[in-house]
Parts: C-alpha cells; sequence; structure tokens
C-alpha cells in the first residue's frame, strides 16, 4: 500500500493549484484526477476572467497548464476517483476505483460541485457549444443575443438577471407555474424588461443546426403542446451537488451538502483534512477563488505538517 504525505483528490483549479503549493514545498503530493481530469472547464471553450490572459484562454488549455506546472515542481498525477476513504484513524486510508488502496498524513480534497443537468437530448452534446451551466463564465459570448435560462430557484433568477447584461432577451423557462426562488429575487427579474417567462412547461429537447445551439423544444403541461423556443444558448440554472458520496459522512457538511470549513481556513472538521474550491463554497463557484482556496488549502497542509511535529495545529485552528 503506498503511502505520501499528501494526497490531493480531484483536479481543476482548486486540485491543480493546492498541487503546485504543496509540490513546491516539498510535500510531493499525489493527485487523483478523477472522472473528468481537469474539472468543469474542460468541457468550457473561452475564458476570459482569469487574471493573466489578456486575449482570454481555452478552459482545456488553462487547466493543462496548470496541470504542467504542478509536474514541474514533483507533483504526481494518477487518473483514477476515490470511491472511499477512512478518516477514522491516522494516517488516513484511501480507496481508488473500489481496488487500489493508499494512506496519507493529509488530505486536500477539491472534488468539487456537478452542475445538476436536465437530462434532455442534446444537452451533453451541445456543452459549450451554446448549452451552459455558468452565466457569470460564458455571458459575454451571447452579447445581443437570445438565450434561455432553465430554472425556477434563486440561482435561475440571478442568473437570467446577469445575462440580460449581454444578451437581447432571456426567457426563463420552468417546469412550474410557481417559482422556488425568493420574493426579492423574484421581483427582480419581473421588472427587467428585458425578460420573458415560459413557465408550466417541460423541457424536452435542445435544438441545434449541427454545430450550434437554435433552441428549446417543451411540452406545455396544461395543454399536451409541444413547441420550440429559438435560442442562441440554453442556460441550465437548476443547481449544484458537491462531489462527497464517497465521504460517507465522515466530515461535516452544511444543509446543501457543501463541506464546511473553520474559519478562514481550509480545515474540516476531521484534523487533517482540508477541502479547497467548489466542493465547499456554494456561493462563487469562479476558477480564480478555487485556485485560491486551493492554495489556502497547501499552505494550511504545510502547516499542519509541520505543527504535528511541534503538536500545536490544534491550537493554531482553535485561536
Amino acid at each position: 500500500m503506498e503511502h505520501r504525505k499528501v494526497i490531493i483528490l480531484g483536479t481543476g483549479p482548486a486540485g491543480y493549484t493546492a498541487a503546485i503549493y504543496s509540490a513546491r514545498a516539498d510535500l510531493e503530493p499525489l493527485v487523483f484526477e478523477g472522472d473528468e481530469p481537469g474539472g468543469q472547464l474542460t468541457l468550457t471553450t473561452e475564458i476570459e476572467n482569469f487574471p493573466g490572459f489578456v486575449d482570454g484562454i481555452m478552459g482545456p488549455e488553462l487547466m493543462e497548464t496548470m496541470k504542467k506546472q504542478a509536474q514541474r515542481f514533483g507533483a504526481t498525477f494518477e487518473r483514477g476517483r476515490a470511491t472511499s476513504v477512512d478518516l477514522s484513524k491516522r494516517p488516513f486510508r484511501v480507496t481508488v476505483d473500489k481496488e487500489r488502496e493508499y494512506t496519507a498524513d493529509a488530505l486536500i480534497l477539491a472534488t468539487g460541485a456537478s452542475a445538476k443537468m436536465l437530462g434532455i437530448e442534446g444537452e451533453n452534446e451541445l456543452i459549450g457549444r451554446g448549452v451552459s451551466t455558468c452565466a457569470t463564465c460564458d455571458g459575454f459570448f451571447f452579447r445581443n443575443k437570445r438565450v434561455i435560462v432553465v430554472g425556477g430557484g434563486d440561482s435561475a433568477m440571478e442568473e437570467a438577471t446577469f445575462l440580460t447584461k449581454f444578451a437581447s432577451e432571456v426567457v426563463i423557462v420552468h417546469r412550474r407555474e410557481e417559482l422556488r426562488a425568493s420574493k426579492v429575487m423574484q421581483a427582480r427579474a419581473r421588472s427587467n424588461d428585458k425578460i420573458r417567462w415560459e413557465l408550466n412547461v417541460t423541457t424536452q429537447k435542445v435544438l441545434s443546426d449541427g454545430t450550434k445551439v437554435t433552441g428549446l423544444r417543451v411540452v406545455d403541461n396544461a395543454t399536451g403542446e409541444t413547441r420550440d423556443i429559438p435560442a442562441d444558448g440554453v442556460f441550465v440554472a437548476i443547481g449544484h451537488r458537491p462531489n462527497t458520496d464517497f465521504l460517507n459522512g465522515q466530515v461535516e457538511v452544511d444543509e446543501l451538502g457543501y463541506i464546511v470549513t473553520k474559519g478562514n481556513t481550509t480545515a474540516t472538521s476531521v484534523e487533517g483534512v482540508f477541502a479547497a474550491g467548489d466542493v465547499m463554497d456554494s456561493r462563487y463557484r469562479q476558477a480564480i477563488t478555487a485556485a485560491g482556496s486551493g492554495c489556502k488549502a497547501a499552505m494550511d497542509v504545510e502547516k499542519y505538517l509541520e505543527g504535528e511535529m511541534a503538536h500545536d495545529w490544534s491550537v493554531t485552528m482553535n485561536a
């Protein structure tokens, strides 16, 4: 059974940044890439809001560059997904793909959060070609175009309102007549002249011309009538699901399932286990904030391992 000082679960901006910092600290991290090496950014096209790239950068390119930077300093990457962990004692035990076992003195959880999808025809095929789960990331590309936002909660109202800065029209599509969003968020969206509504309809298919989105097919729940809503983009805003099932309740999470961290640190309820990126961030969910938390996690791990010898980490954490 292979043992490491630090194991990082998950990649994306959080995992890669944690790998860079911990590798530069000579901690020789082992990083498991999960089912989607590079995370959700590998499904995006051009990223224009990540600092340092004047003309933007493609999502897969940014992730590959981060990985190479971590490898340069000695981080090791392996394909595979953590299917279970034992955090009851040190060293921690990690099982990958239900068969390989590893141990570590410290863990960084950077497994992210997966956007909930509609599960309809054309959706997966058109991710990055008109279908998106992040208005902040992709809204700019729909300047003066017509877009659809699917969802009825606060996130959908927020995404729709944000998209009116760029789009010529935003259509909110929801499966019920009533919205789940707070009254404040509903009022804000309803007062926006650029937003129109398609309520009490069920999404059926994302339409395309073979290369890009052209609209969304829906079924009217009251009449059974099928109709097509033309659009250049479809934003799915029905929530996110933090990837924490493999933890089996061993780490404290909030009411939405996101890992709870202590104060301004990345420390979790289990001493020696740290969390970074979207798995602990239900609010911002941006590449740059994930990268920042990955940096913090690596620095916290370094201090923790040093404090292990000095027996002062718990004092520091509770101060």
